[in-house]
């Protein structure tokens, strides 16, 4: 299965909110907290560029209105144009003034997540991780260890995007694997931890999406993707497997006018 990815930085956000939606002028009106404002303009804007590229649809604002990223009742995002839903699955992140949005077609599950790699306290890694993971954080240098806890956290959030559940599942009911190669057998899941190498190795690749597998308590699985690139982490999984995610253009246009 094909995924397409799309990032952009706050200082792509249009000044003005004349590329939103009434309904989402209204809702962005009732936001107080100036960062929560910044954060939510910064995801829809990157959702709709996604959704207008991969839809091939007019790049011009009036267009950009037409398209509404709202919230399910699980609080998953859903696409709409024209007020009607469209046949696409998406998942949003953002992170320090970067949002990603992920694009796969219906029915699929998705989740995608950025995040920044950043000290963590031991107090964190005991509450949100496995015992597995926690002693493979353990085995790595220290230099690598906050790379690999920010991977391994990244890895939760984009697979609790795809159960849409989010946070209200607890984190560790998820076993992350960041691999090479990913076993083929579950035998090879169950063992992988205690009985291999550290899996930990960056891409010799430069921007090359590493595989990984998630394996959840209830028997379910997903395949997915990460990459580290300076102080930033990618992930993303779905189910059916996907491709390595498909980086998608900028729009081709100055989306800033109408035609």
């Amino acid at each position: 299965m094909d995924v397409y990815w799309l990032e952009q930085s706050e200082a792509d956000v249009p000044t003005a909110d004349d590329w939103l939606s009434s309904n989402e002028v209204v809702r962005l009106n009732g936001m107080r907290v100036a960062k929560r404002r910044a954060d939510w303009r910064l995801g829809r804007w990157t959702a709709k560029c996604a959704l207008a590229i991969y839809l091939t649809l007019p790049d011009h604002l009036q267009s950009l209105q037409e398209i509404e990223v709202r919230p399910a009742p699980s609080g998953a995002p859903e696409a709409f144009v024209s007020n009607a839903g469209v046949a696409v699955t998406i998942s949003i992140s953002h992170r320090a003034g970067v949002a990603a949005c992920a694009v796969a077609p219906s029915g699929a599950s998705l989740g995608c997540d950025l995040e920044i790699i950043e000290p963590r306290s031991d107090a964190f890694i005991a509450d949100y991780f496995t015992i597995e993971e926690q002693e493979l954080i353990a085995r790595v240098r220290l230099d690598d260890r906050s790379r690999l806890v920010a991977l391994l956290w990244s890895g939760k959030e984009s697979a609790l995007k795809a159960l849409r559940e989010g946070l209200r599942l607890d984190t560790r009911c998820l076993k992350i694997c960041p691999i090479d190669s990913v076993p083929n057998r579950r035998e090879d899941i169950d063992g992988y931890f205690e009985d291999s190498a550290l899996p930990f190795r960056p891409s010799a690749v430069v921007c090359a999406w590493s595989p990984m597998q998630v394996s959840c308590k209830d028997g379910s699985e997903f395949q997915g993707w990460w990459q580290c690139i300076g102080n930033r982490v990618r992930t993303l999984v779905a189910a059916p497997p996907p491709t390595p995610p498909i980086f998608l253009p900028t729009l081709t246009r100055d989306a800033h006018s109408v035609p």
